[in-house]
């Protein structure tokens, strides 16, 4: 009881870190070039992962580079270039909860690719959620740039968590090595895009030095290493429930530190998202829960 308390407490953190990180990327890509900023997030991340799996002595041998290179390069590369560009034009809370489309993705692609059938609840859920999305968009019938880089960074999520899943059913995989060479792979991608489309010079003021440590030892190593911790103690289902909070201290964060002020429609439309993110997660803990 006392691990499983400890455990809901980790969670609570995790999901307070990733939220206000939206808040500390959109402050930072405003002062520095967005692919540096990945660059050095990812690179660093890994190299700290690494550093993990050698004190460990665990293996850190690439297996299955194919695969893994293209879980890093859609996962890490593809999912947070769309998801920075949004954030670089649009709101914080806004892209967050738009980017948190993943799930409802998953849903959808994991009935061809893994043989998943949606339950009933998931299609009341993708329902809400895309009258939540109207709302977000202002019921527009075309949606702006930083809607559309959001919902892409959604769908992209959502492919690498696929990928994903489909290698760890098809081999035996060490999650902590798989995350350490696809944020390789997802950085050094960074690392050229970088080089090839930088659009203004790195400048390490305060506030950067703290980002780029924030986002490789809090929100990357350590919020990580949490949450594939958390991961051996409760069942995935009630793991997942944290992801709910993410995108709605994002949002609080992004009123009482960047003043952004959601429209009314927009509250409505954060609301239905969540409530539709409640119902997949409750949907999820059902099935993970222990049979009698």
């Amino acid at each position: 009881m006392r691990h499983s308390g400890v455990a809901l407490a980790a969670l609570g953190l995790i999901a307070l870190v990733w939220g206000y990180n939206w808040v500390v990327m959109k402050r930072a890509v405003a002062e520095v070039d967005p692919f540096e900023f990945l660059a050095w997030r990812f690179m660093l991340a890994a190299a700290c992962l690494f550093a993990v799996l050698r004190t460990r002595r665990q293996a850190v041998r690439l297996a299955h580079a194919g695969q893994v290179i293209a879980i890093g390069l859609i996962l890490t590369g593809a999912t947070f270039v769309l998801m920075t560009w949004a954030l670089v034009a649009g709101a914080a809370g806004k892209v967050a909860v738009l980017s948190y489309s993943m799930p409802f993705f998953v849903t959808l692609l994991a009935w061809p690719v893994l043989g998943e059938r949606p339950r009933g609840a998931h299609w009341l859920a993708i329902a809400i959620a895309f009258v939540g999305f109207l709302l977000l968009n202002n019921l527009q019938a075309r949606a702006r740039l930083p809607e559309l880089l959001a919902l892409g960074s959604g769908l992209t999520w959502a492919i690498g968590i696929i990928l994903t899943k489909r290698l760890q059913l098809r081999h035996q995989v060490d999650p902590l090595a798989l995350n350490a060479w696809q944020l390789l792979i997802g950085g050094l991608a960074m690392v050229v895009l970088a080089l090839l489309f930088s659009s203004r010079p790195w400048t390490w003021s305060p506030y950067v030095v703290f980002a780029v440590l924030f986002n490789v030892i809090v929100v990357s190593a350590l919020s990580w290493f949490l949450w594939f911790w958390v991961l051996g103690r409760l069942e995935s289902g009630i793991a997942s429930l944290s992801t709910l909070a993410v995108p709605a201290v994002a949002v609080l964060a992004g009123v009482l530190e960047l003043g952004e002020r959601p429209s009314t429609l927009e509250w409505w439309g954060i609301g239905l998202v969540t409530l539709a993110l409640a119902i997949i997660a409750s949907v999820t803990m059902s099935a993970d829960a222990p049979r009698a």
